[in-house]
């Protein structure tokens, strides 16, 4: 009797000090932090007119990419990281200009989905429509993107910044 109150009096003392785990880095749930939101400098990147973009025996072989005609979103209101199995979603909810702007996308910054000094950058996107719409409420105007991120694009990633016209916003790890 003796040893198996003496195991729950233990094993009740463990659980109890789970507790801080919940807070702590060891929790899966807390690897991306709250997202904050903050101003955006606008630069522009160049790229080297010099380096041909294809080159090759067989490049004018190659498919021509659809080209995407989505501009930025005027501001980008939240953002949230899911942990699912095998990697992250990154949630970015934005609201447009304009009412009807439809195929949203979180765009990568750079082609590889690389982290640059493990920072990884997307533009929350989307195709305005060919004709003038109303401006309309706030809850109409507001769309919702996701991505899914496997663990290895997550591999040496600190931070996820998704950037809008006006604002960013970033998640921690």
């Amino acid at each position: 009797m003796r040893k198996i109150f003496s195991a729950i009096l233990v094993s009740t003392l463990v659980l109890t000090g789970c507790s801080t785990v919940r807070d702590s880095r060891v929790n899966p749930f807390n690897w991306f932090g709250s997202a904050r939101s903050e101003p955006i400098a606008s630069s522009e990147a160049s790229t080297n007119p010099l380096i041909p973009q294809s080159s090759g025996l067989f490049s004018g072989m190659r498919k021509a990419k659809a080209t995407y005609a989505g501009r930025s979103f005027d501001q980008v209101t939240d953002l949230t990281i899911e942990r699912i199995p095998g990697g992250a979603i990154v949630r970015a909810t934005g609201l447009a200009a304009r009412q009807g702007i439809y195929e949203v996308r979180l765009t990568p910054e750079n082609p590889e989905e690389m982290p640059v000094d493990g920072v990884l950058t997307y533009r929350l996107e989307g195709v305005a429509p060919a004709k003038n719409t109303a401006i309309g409420p706030k809850p109409t105007r507001e769309v919702i993107a996701g991505r899914k991120l496997t663990d290895q694009m997550l591999a040496g990633v600190r931070v996820i910044r998704v950037e809008g016209q006006r604002n960013a916003m970033t998640a921690r790890r």
